[in-house]
């Protein structure tokens, strides 16, 4: 793999997180393409001989199962005043590491592994630290590498947040 193209990514994942650290939301958008697929499925914890699919099966239980024009319509709730969970605000770090820079068959896609780790807090009490790893396609267009696909695997094996305001 080019050193370029991986330095390239890296910097792109790292600007990406400043951008959701900072709630700039529509530069975000900015960086995903027209048929963007962000999904974290919800994982259940099983015997290693029981080997339902749980990670790549669409039909299966998902926090985010989503394309472009759902993540927008998330975003404009958060735009309406209405989102009680967001006021006050939130406040997010993205934590972004393990970046592997994997080339595809397509010439114009990289498959780019990554961890992270984010912690939210919002008023006196309320925090959470979600972990996990991502597997993304992050695609080169005329204005840069844009993402078009994420797959989050969460390691909590129960989500106990009280919300799920949150893009990781």
């Amino acid at each position: 793999m080019n050193l370029e193209i991986i330095k390239t990514i890296e910097q792109t994942l790292y600007r990406e997180a400043r951008l959701l650290d900072q709630e700039r939301y529509k530069e975000w958008v900015g960086m995903l393409t027209d048929d963007i697929h962000y999904h974290m499925p919800g994982i259940e914890t099983r015997y290693r001989r029981d080997k339902t699919e749980q990670v790549h099966d669409l039909t299966r239980m998902a926090f985010y199962n989503d394309n472009l024009e759902d993540l927008k319509k998330r975003l404009r709730r958060l735009e309406t005043g209405t989102a009680w969970s967001e006021d006050p605000a939130t406040r997010y770090t993205h934590l972004i590491t393990n970046i592997e820079v994997v080339p595809t068959e397509k010439e114009d896609e990289v498959l780019v592994y990554s961890n992270f780790l984010a912690y939210r807090n919002r008023n006196e009490k309320d925090q959470d630290t979600l972990i996990g790893n991502r597997e993304d396609i992050w695609r080169k267009t005329a204005e840069g590498y844009k993402l078009a696909k994420r797959l989050i695997i969460l390691k909590q094996n129960v989500l106990l947040s009280k919300n799920l305001n949150i893009y990781l």
